[in-house]
């Protein structure tokens, strides 16, 4: 008989390392079809963090389609999207349009060729210059064809000047040196707008656009636009949504119809109008499906994203679910909708088609990201890229628990609940281990319950995490995620405090190990946290929100400049609120160890916060560490960036915990 032998929680001995835990960071993203191959970008952490073009080839072969260097990134709204186009010129060539991450100019290159990329647009010297995503390449445009994309241009040198539009470049290059051959299509009526979507007859576009204060889940209008034989944009207008509906995404049937998915009541539903059916002045909408209680959408946070895709035999694919996303195959004309099986529990939002086949990026609890293949004549799928390949015994992974928590006035907390877990140990009689828990950033986002060789790390050795989808998360209707509005820092502090509360109560977790983490505005939570309560005995904060009026004062990008007003209200009005509920005038009340892990390039949480943090608890005596690392923006990308993250998170762990580790480097806490 085997037995397993037992050792103190957070000693235990594993193979996830932190440099193989920073190897499988990220997922691919952004898939589309360029002839009969599929092309999409993966992360490279090794390579200095680039996103590389990849491409399948019909023959199966996988293969880059630009070597490093070069990096498929946009900056637009910081977040990016969509950073690449391609097509099938005349004689089969391949072509492709591109954004370089380094200088987030347009490029074009022919993959078959015998040149390098060659430039499309020029470079600003104005504020951040000019940026490009959401590309469509339109030959029959222009005398040498054209590209239609979203295109941010800075005014001047704050990051709210700013202008955003469609626009056509041309692909002869004759832009690279020359801005007024960039032909403008829409006007900059509105501050944010998403890539045009152009009918199959080619008469009509539509995008989707909004406006400060709104972000896009709160408020957001399809705009149409009719195109001239010239190829400009005539008779914008306003198709659907409205100031209190925010429409996701937009695509147009073969029938002349624009299919689209917004939020007329709790939730992300799909929804057909007919531009031409004009009924008193209004266009009349309808639903493909009754009410599910499930999401088919989700937050803009990118432009170019998609959760559903129209195939030319009339079926629709789609993303649904509740809490994680599946694939289905909706019958518009039946009311069918038939979900794919397979092992995957979360589906990313990007979908490609060609002819009857759908490719999307799927995950799953013992599955790595993979990009799969379904044909929707056969119903099979296949994995086509990045297959997973267990890069550790499954055993050391943890077996997670998709929880739902009761918290403050009986409202309902999601969370996934990963409690420690090694086939070689496990924990003393009568020990409860250690936990984590774990804020995501947005705050209007989600954690999935995938595979995450990140939380590995940790239950491997012993020490349990919780992931927690915090009142304001996206996955669980309009309601869920609005219970932020005015009340970030206190919802999302009290969610997650009442998840680690209950792990206590359930014997689960011992009350005094317990350690909050968040990065963004998960680092936000973690930092108010620490703030609020004696609950966590220390934490970790990456690049992090901690004072809310440099914020509301131009200390942020122009996307989420006036985020806030919906999270804590509008800075005019309640002053006080953005000092009282910011943990930089709440140091007196933190008395825990801390380490803080801040990119030096970054625009979103500049390190500017960090500093006036740490010059606030200068001589206080709180054990922390602040890590900074040159050349990381918001979000760390580099593997060395990632392993010493990894390291420190541990380190800063095992001094609190009073466990003793030396496999990994000493974290230095100075008071």
């Amino acid at each position: 008989m085997n037995t397993v032998p037992a050792a103190p929680y957070g000693t235990w001995p594993s193979p996830i390392d932190a440099a193989l835990a920073a190897s499988r960071d990220g997922r691919p993203d952004h898939l589309g079809t360029v002839g009969d191959e599929v092309w999409w970008t993966e992360p490279r952490p090794a390579e200095g963090g680039r996103r590389a073009l990849m491409r399948r080839r019909a023959d199966g072969a996988v293969a880059p389609v630009l070597p490093a260097p070069w990096d498929t990134r946009s900056r637009v709204i910081e977040y990016g999207g969509q950073p690449w186009a391609g097509t099938v010129r005349e004689g089969g060539e391949l072509l492709v349009v591109f954004v370089h991450f380094a200088d987030q100019r347009l490029y074009a290159y022919a993959p078959d060729g015998p040149d390098g990329p060659w430039p499309l647009t020029p470079v600003s010297d104005v504020g951040d210059g000019l940026r490009w995503v959401d590309p469509q390449v339109r030959p029959e445009h222009g005398a040498a064809g054209e590209v239609w994309c979203v295109l941010e241009e800075f005014t001047g040198p704050a990051p709210t000047d700013v202008r955003r539009l469609v626009a056509a470049v041309p692909l002869d290059g004759s832009a690279a040196d020359d801005r007024s051959a960039v032909r403008e299509l829409s006007d900059d009526r509105h501050r944010f707008v998403t890539g045009p979507r152009v009918s199959h007859d080619g008469r009509r576009a539509a995008w989707i656009a909004w406006d400060h204060p709104r972000m896009p889940w709160d408020g957001t209008v399809v705009m149409l636009a009719d195109i001239a034989d010239t190829g400009g944009f005539t008779g914008l207008r306003p198709l659907a949504g409205d100031l209190d509906e925010a429409v996701c995404q937009v695509e147009w049937d073969r029938d002349g119809s624009l299919l689209f998915v917004s939020d007329p009541t709790d939730w992300w539903e799909l929804q057909r109008v007919h531009p031409d059916a004009v009924a008193g002045g209004a266009v009349p909408s309808s639903r493909l499906l009754p009410p599910r209680g499930e999401e088919f959408g989700g937050p803009l946070w990118k432009i170019g994203v998609r959760w559903f895709h129209p195939l030319d035999n009339g079926l629709i694919a789609v993303l649904h679910g509740r809490g994680g996303m599946r694939l289905g195959i909706l019958d518009p004309e039946t009311g069918e909708l038939a979900d794919v099986p397979g092992p995957w529990t979360a589906w990313a939002d990007t979908l490609a088609v060609h002819g009857s086949r759908v490719v999307g990026v799927a995950a799953g609890p013992r599955n790595d990201p993979e990009i799969v293949e379904l044909d929707t004549t056969t119903g099979h799928t296949r994995v086509i890229g990045t297959p997973h390949e267990d890069a550790v015994d499954p055993a050391y992974c943890p077996v997670p628990e998709d929880r739902t928590f009761t918290g403050p006035d009986g409202r309902e907390i999601h969370a996934h609940v990963y409690p420690p877990h090694s086939p070689d140990r496990t924990g003393p009689e009568g020990e409860k281990p250690p936990y984590v828990i774990w804020a995501h950033g947005g705050p209007t986002g989600h954690a999935p319950l995938v595979l995450d060789l990140e939380i590995a790390y940790f239950t491997s050795r012993g020490i349990g995490v919780a992931d927690v989808n915090y009142g304001g998360s996206t996955g669980y209707g309009r309601a869920y995620r609005e219970r932020l509005r005015g009340q970030w820092g206190v919802v999302d502090v009290a969610d997650c405090a009442a998840v680690a509360s209950a792990l206590v109560e359930e014997g689960a977790a011992d009350p005094d190990r317990l350690a909050i983490r968040g990065g963004s505005a998960g680092g936000w939570t973690a930092a108010a946290s620490l703030t609020a309560s004696g609950l966590y005995a220390c934490g970790t904060i990456l690049y992090p929100i901690l004072d809310l009026e440099g914020w509301a004062v131009d200390e942020t990008h122009d996307f989420e400049s006036r985020y806030l007003e919906s999270l804590v209200g509008p800075f005019a009005e309640v002053p006080e609120r953005y000092r009282e509920r910011s943990p930089i005038h709440r140091t007196d009340r933190l008395d825990t160890p801390f380490v803080l892990l801040q990119g030096l390039d970054d625009v979103i949480c500049p390190p500017a916060q960090c500093e006036r943090f740490l010059a606030a608890i200068a001589g206080r005596g709180i054990p922390h560490a602040y890590v900074a690392f040159a050349g990381e923006g918001h979000g760390f990308r580099r593997a060395e960036t990632l392993v010493r993250a990894l390291e420190a998170e541990l380190s800063l762990y095992a001094q609190t915990f009073g466990i003793d580790r030396s496999d990994v480097p000493l974290l230095e806490l100075t008071t």
